[in-house]
């Protein structure tokens, strides 16, 4: 069977909307080879080209046609592909939490890997390279979040308040992971006067 034959199999198996890269191709022959019969598949319609370099099978939605994957997913995706780390942003993150209204107008990550804007369809994303592994600890993960919204809002922004409405959107589990998480001493002491305070209340 030829690559180009052998890929179409795998790709017919997959889940529609479910993006992937064409590193899962590679054993099956060289990346050029690889290459060509994607782009031959999106030129048939069997895929489509959400990202450079990331694809998947049309998912179709009767009231809005072609439905995209969910970026973040396409950036995991991308970031897996590379061996990266990625965190939420901080805007983001404090959002989620209910701290901030602010909807960041471009999905905003950290990174292990280099800074770079990246197209998902319509929309662009930008990867911020850090160096601090202490802003991408439990990265993808509710901790890391927390975290993430910690260091956005900073010190003379966080109180027990804050911890408060963080505390009611993790779990004692996740909780305890953040309060033992490497942090800066400012954090630290208002994580630990919330629970001193709960402790008490």
């Amino acid at each position: 069977m030829s690559v180009a034959e052998s890929i179409k199999q795998r790709v017919l198996r997959m889940q529609r909307g479910e993006p992937f890269t064409n590193t899962r191709f590679l054993k099956l022959g060289s990346r050029s080879a690889v290459d060509k019969a994607l782009s031959r598949l999106v030129e048939e319609g069997v895929i489509q080209r959400v990202a450079r370099g990331v694809f998947m099978r049309p998912k179709k939605s009767r009231f809005i046609g072609n439905v995209m994957p969910d970026v973040s997913r396409v950036i995991k995706v991308i970031a897996k592909d590379h061996g990266e780390t990625l965190q939420v942003h901080g805007a983001e993150a404090a959002r989620r939490f209910k701290l901030s209204t602010q909807m960041p107008t471009t999905p905003v990550y950290y990174t292990s890997g280099p800074s770079r804007e990246i197209r998902v369809g319509n929309l662009k994303v930008k990867l911020i390279h850090t160096t601090s592994h202490r802003k991408l600890q439990h990265a993808g993960k509710k901790p890391g979040l927390a975290l993430s919204a910690l260091w956005y809002l900073g010190k003379d922004n966080i109180n027990t308040e804050v911890v408060r409405r963080i505390r009611e959107g993790l779990s004692s589990e996740e909780f305890e992971t953040l309060r033992t998480s490497r942090m800066p001493a400012w954090m630290a002491s208002t994580i630990d006067n919330y629970t001193q305070g709960a402790a008490h209340g």
